[in-house]
């Protein structure tokens, strides 16, 4: 029996894996507080990422660079408390375990440790591999990024596709097959080539989770405001906007604000 028909009770990394190997697509969306949380995993969603992404769309960053450790355990400690089923992945941000292998451990230790997530991610190939032995080393499940890596946008200087030139392509299925070599449990693609992320799904056992990478992975994570459509300023070519809340939302508060003025609510029934 295939188990696209399981019924998970709890996801684990052991879960995503056994998905892959069976053909079951996996679902990922980010969250960033108790409530959302609690609605995404109701849906039934597999996985869910306190993306550092939470500095763009809860702080109003222009990158993802400015957000703390302090702060990302602040955002993971608040989904753990509204998940019950999903599996909890929490990114380390940038400067906390970039240079320092020793540091990265301590980083991911404290997201362990304080917030009670699952995983953590990390965005890098070789260049970070020390890091993730030493995170992998202390039995903390590491789910890999590549790609395009935000908290390298300065280093790139564009949010375009990356890995459409050769040399780089090859050096993403070089990181990849490291990535799985090393002991991560899933990786993540963002915005390359489709065939290119369905090659590298392909050739590795781990999980390979796309954003902007096609479908030939195995599975998908967006980010909750854009797929809602809170976000009406971004619209890249992978969206798929499942509701236009920015829309719904703002007619509502207006027509709140319409009540208000004209002393419409509260009305009789309404107050004690």
């Amino acid at each position: 029996m295939s188990t696209a028909k399981k019924d998970y009770k709890k996801i684990t990394t052991k879960s995503l894996i056994d998905m892959k190997a069976q053909g079951e697509k996996i679902s990922m969306l980010t969250a960033y507080d108790y409530t959302m949380a609690k609605i995404v995993d109701s849906a039934g969603i597999d996985v869910i990422l306190v993306g550092d992404s939470a500095s763009n769309v809860m702080a109003g960053h222009e990158t993802t660079l400015p957000i703390t450790l302090d702060q990302m355990i602040y955002h993971a400690s608040s989904v753990v408390r509204g998940a019950n089923r999903a599996l909890v992945v929490v990114d380390l941000p940038f400067g906390s375990y970039q240079s320092d292998p020793k540091e990265a451990l301590r980083s991911a230790i404290r997201i362990m440790k304080e917030s009670g997530g699952h995983a953590v991610k990390l965005e890098g190939g070789k260049e970070i591999k020390d890091s993730i032995k030493k995170i992998l080393n202390a039995g903390i499940p590491v789910m890999g990024h590549l790609g395009l890596t935000p908290q390298s946008i300065y280093k790139f200087g564009t949010y375009t596709v990356r890995a459409k030139e050769e040399q780089e392509a090859l050096k993403l299925i070089e990181d990849a097959k490291l990535l799985e070599k090393l002991g991560c449990f899933s990786l993540v693609l963002e915005k390359i080539p489709a065939k290119l992320a369905q090659q590298i799904a392909e050739s590795i056992s781990i999980p390979v989770i796309g954003i902007g990478a096609g479908s030939g992975v195995d599975g998908q994570v967006l980010v909750i405001h854009d797929m809602l459509g809170m976000n009406n300023e971004f619209s890249p070519r992978f969206l798929r906007r499942y509701m236009n809340l920015y829309e719904g939302m703002t007619s509502a508060i207006s027509q709140y604000v319409e009540d208000v003025k004209s002393k419409d609510f509260p009305n009789e029934k309404e107050q004690y």
